[in-house]
């Protein structure tokens, strides 16, 4: 069959982006192992580009059109459980990382000037009931436990028109979405180098000075919310851009932005920039609706424009509907899968990894020659038509 498949898929991965290492070794721990690694690896991660995730219907996917899917041995859903509480963590991260190392390498950002970087923290897989070291209690008004959510902190690559899903990074006892964004962006920043990125992107959360210096030390630009949480910049800020003129209007497809930009905001008292440079703009849409927003960076004007801030800010969306939207609602970030700490880690790796292999593949791969971007799900329907089966309702 010509077009996409599960096959050509996996063969874009190993030779476009010399993934075959990682799938071939992926840091199987399992003593005496019946099945080799590289077929419970790659169902792993292919079923979840078909949006079948839970372990029963990888087992029945493969009992099906194990050949078809590029899987050479048939097993149950208790070896999945098995595997991935023994699968080494460190090994994805190294995959994910060389396959973005690579995507950079074959021009897949080359219409962007900068690349990013955008983290957020969210909560996933909730369950009755602590069963692992990384179930965080949920609190009702009374403040008595109602349940037990999954919280970890995500980083996504922006830039090309593309958001791929790189590192998660899952709360430790007692901590929070900023120190765990920290650790997984020094650890990123650590495996990609320091040349990779150019900025990073957050919410009003990160807009504190131990994130602003930490991004600082790693060689990254900070562009970050500026909301009620730094009192007097932000009222500074708002006195100052009511009474002037827009520094430039814009169209973003039917919306008209005007957008007003200042650099020498003085800095609070222990953050350790000689200025800050403050964003401000305004979204007006089509129904009507007005969208007003404040940004911080550290980005002198001399070296990015207005326009350009402009976008990176609003790429900070970029990590809710391409990151944890599609992940949560497509892929099964928010099933659980086989409650135990490492396998919870391990699916939410291969899941970040199966969506960046696909948006790769849909955006730059099938892209090219002029050939207009498949959307996701026309993709969806070719590989499962591959497989003589049509796609499941995802809607």
């Amino acid at each position: 069959m010509k077009g996409p498949t599960p096959g050509r898929l996996r063969r874009f991965a190993c030779k476009s982006l010399a993934l075959g290492g990682y799938l071939n070794r992926p840091g199987d721990g399992r003593v005496r192992a019946q099945i080799p690694a590289r077929h419970l690896l790659w169902a792993l991660i292919v079923c979840s580009v078909l949006r079948e995730g839970a372990f029963h219907a990888i087992e029945s996917l493969v009992r099906k059109c194990a050949r078809r899917l590029g899987v050479g041995h048939r097993f149950g859903d208790d070896t999945l459980a098995y595997f991935t509480e023994r699968l080494d963590p460190e090994r994805a991260r190294e995959g994910l990382a060389e396959v973005v190392r690579r995507a950079k390498r074959n021009k897949a950002f080359d219409d962007r000037r900068f690349i990013g970087l955008v983290v957020d923290g969210t909560g996933a897989a909730r369950s009755h009931a602590s069963r692992c070291s990384l179930c965080h209690p949920i609190f009702d008004a009374d403040h008595e436990v109602v349940g037990y959510n999954h919280r970890f902190a995500l980083l996504s690559v922006v830039g090309g028109g593309m958001v791929l899903p790189l590192d998660v990074e899952p709360y430790g006892p007692g901590d929070g979405e900023v120190a765990a964004s920290t650790r997984l962006l020094e650890r990123v920043v650590g495996r990609l180098g320091r040349r990779f990125a150019d900025y990073v992107v957050g919410d009003g959360l990160y807009a504190g000075a131990p994130f602003l210096h930490a991004a600082g030390k790693l060689g990254l630009h900070t562009v970050v919310r500026l909301k009620g949480n730094l009192p007097e910049l932000y009222a500074a800020a708002q006195a100052r851009f009511t009474a002037l003129a827009p520094t430039v209007i814009i169209e973003d497809g039917k919306d008209r932005v005007e957008i007003w930009d200042a650099e020498d905001f003085d800095p609070w008292e222990t953050l350790n920039w000689p200025t800050v440079r403050v964003l401000r703009y305004r979204q007006f849409k089509p129904d009507g609706s007005v969208v007003e927003a404040y940004w911080l960076t550290d980005w002198p004007s001399k070296e990015v424009g207005s326009r350009a801030l402009y976008a990176m800010a609003k790429s900070r969306w970029g990590i809710e509907n391409g990151g944890f939207n599609d992940g949560k609602n497509r892929y099964g970030m928010e099933r659980i899968r086989h409650h135990h700490p490492n396998s919870l880690l391990i699916g939410w790796l291969l899941i970040c990894l199966a969506m960046t292999l696909e948006r790769l593949y849909r955006l730059r791969f099938l892209h090219r020659g002029g050939r207009p971007p498949r959307a996701a799900a026309d993709l969806l329907q070719c590989f499962w038509l591959s497989l003589g089966c049509t796609s499941p309702d995802t809607s």
